[in-house]
């Protein structure tokens, strides 16, 4: 067996509405998730045990069991026992670039790459929908991940639907110092807002249509960006930004700057911008910068990509 390199793609959420509670706990959520050119990279080598380890080069990525890539490999190892005993453990290896406690789906995608490389390091065959069947098992956002692009998200998010790719260019804002709980962010939701929540099955099927059929889907559907610029929203905004007003300041800031939408990612902490080109994206990237220009605050330019997982020659190492 050789060894396995995969690129691995953050997410931002262009649309998030919560629409109530479900019985599972979780929240019901309709949203339009797309992925980004900021990647990680995970290397898979065999390692001729029925270990798995993880090795990464970021200091606040656990790599224990705790470690949502492991609990993949492990999950697989469980699912498939036959294709663990024969080809045996791995060391997966984590090349850091989305940043950590960011909203970016980070762990989650990094747990998308390790399914898609085992089911190519163990030759399983497995379809794409097989892989979010076992990904769903791991978190909300494993399905997107493994798929990429740009889909309508419904359910906790693990319902997926193909939407038009949308091309355009992100500036990422993030600062280093600050996170955000999504726990807390959905808990606080619910408290302030729970009275505006859809309890039965017939409304809830009523919102879903209206985003279906909305501005949002109909400018995507058009490859109108000004008009999905315009349109970007999500409902944690309301809890997130007055409890931190850095990411306020963030978001007026990148607005100010000649953005086309802006809007925090998620549950935040990251603010992201949107721009028409690289050369605009990067413009944004240096005037927020010169205005706020504070050692914690981290910036990225990438465009939006129509993958989650991408596959990489045998072994290689992507800078």
């Amino acid at each position: 067996m050789h060894p396995y390199s995969l690129l691995a793609a953050a997410k931002i959420n262009l649309y998030l509405e919560i629409l109530g509670d479900r019985p599972d706990g979780y929240h019901e959520l309709i949203m339009v998730m797309q992925s980004v050119a900021l990647t990680d990279q995970i290397d898979l080598h065999p390692n001729g045990t029925q270990l798995f380890r993880i090795h990464c080069d970021h200091p606040q990525v656990p790599t224990d069991q705790s470690n949502l890539a492991y609990r993949a490999a492990q999950l697989m190892a469980t699912e498939l026992p036959q294709a663990f005993a024969q080809f045996g453990g791995v060391d997966i290896t984590i090349h850091k670039q989305i940043p950590v406690g960011a909203g970016l789906a980070g762990g989650s995608a990094n747990a998308a790459a390790v399914l898609v490389g085992l089911d190519l390091l163990w030759n399983l065959g497995l379809t794409r929908s097989e892989l979010q069947a076992l990904g769903a098992h791991l978190g909300s956002d494993v399905p997107f991940c493994i798929a990429g692009g740009t889909l309508l998200a419904t359910g906790r998010g693990e319902a997926l639907a193909p939407l038009p790719d949308v091309h355009l260019w992100v500036v990422l804002g993030k600062y280093r110092s600050l996170s955000v709980s999504t726990a807390w962010a959905y808990q606080t939701y619910r408290q302030q807002f729970q009275s505006s929540y859809v309890w039965d099955l017939s409304s809830l099927e009523t919102r879903r249509q209206r985003v279906h059929s909305g501005t949002m889907i109909n400018a995507i559907a058009h490859g109108d960006n000004p008009q999905i610029a315009q349109l970007l929203h999500n409902d944690l905004e309301r809890v997130v930004l007055p409890a931190h007003p850095s990411v306020l300041q963030l978001r007026k800031v990148f607005q100010e700057a000649g953005a086309l939408g802006t809007m925090m990612s998620g549950s935040g902490p990251t603010v992201f911008a949107l721009a028409t080109s690289q050369t605009q994206a990067q413009q944004i990237q240096q005037q927020v910068q010169s205005v706020l220009p504070d050692p914690d605050l981290q910036l990225w330019v990438a465009p939006t990509t129509s993958t989650g997982i991408q596959l990489l020659a045998s072994g290689t190492r992507n800078d």
